[in-house]
């Protein structure tokens, strides 16, 4: 597969973060009665595949429009972080600058009452690595990193590392590598937006292409 969509699709059943209000979607407008179908959409910052700020929960922090575009794209890893926070990921792979990804599986429950049961989440020496490497980026395919006091949100946002939530399909690229393009809303003075967010594994794909017809050729 070339490209992968890792983005959680928008619905009445996407769920919310425990205590936010419920998104509202209904129809504006259909052909039948206006001439063109338009859907009107409520729904906070934080939802459904989303990406956090550090202005999210630092006075003063960065927010989504202090980032260049280009700060959204770039080489990504998938990590596998299933049974966190009882097993630290192994991290040894990834590289300065790297976003990564981390598959816990989680997301696989959104639809189910479980998903908001046992959430997993990172530690704090697991927070401390990803700080170490300089990575920019921190996704995790649940509905949050940790939970309140938001320790590891804070911890990563004052090392102005963005996190990304609500991931989904994070299985079919466990301890890959490909380039990753995550795109939020332009909201002015973001703390946070929803956003699509794409891997593009042709580089790989065309990196095994290129070493297979190498080792049939030798």
């Amino acid at each position: 597969m070339k490209v992968l969509d890792l983005t959680m699709p928008i619905d009445e059943r996407t769920p919310t973060f425990p205590g936010d209000t419920k998104q509202e979607i209904r129809q504006a407008a259909t052909i039948r009665e206006n001439g063109w179908n338009e859907k009107r959409l409520t729904f906070n910052s934080h939802f459904s595949t989303h990406i956090d700020a550090p202005f999210h929960m630092l006075e003063g922090g960065k927010k989504l429009t202090d980032y260049p575009i280009e700060h959204f794209i770039g080489d990504a890893i998938v990590v596998d972080a299933r049974g966190t926070p009882k097993k630290e990921p192994n991290l040894a792979d990834v590289k300065r600058n790297d976003i990564v990804l981390l598959e816990t599986g989680h997301t696989k429950k959104a639809y189910s009452p479980e998903f908001y049961i046992d959430n997993p989440t990172i530690t704090e020496g697991t927070a401390q690595e990803l700080i170490d490497k300089q990575v920019k980026i921190v996704g995790i395919d649940s509905y949050t990193t940790d939970n309140e006091p938001f320790i590891i949100h804070k911890m990563l946002f004052k090392h102005d590392i963005l996190l990304v939530e609500n991931l989904v399909n994070l299985d079919k690229l466990t301890n890959k590598r490909f380039k990753c393009y995550i795109m939020p809303l332009n909201i002015k003075d973001g703390d946070g937006a929803p956003c699509r967010v794409i891997a593009d594994c042709s580089k790989n794909l065309r990196k095994f292409m290129q070493s297979a017809i190498i080792a049939v050729l030798e």
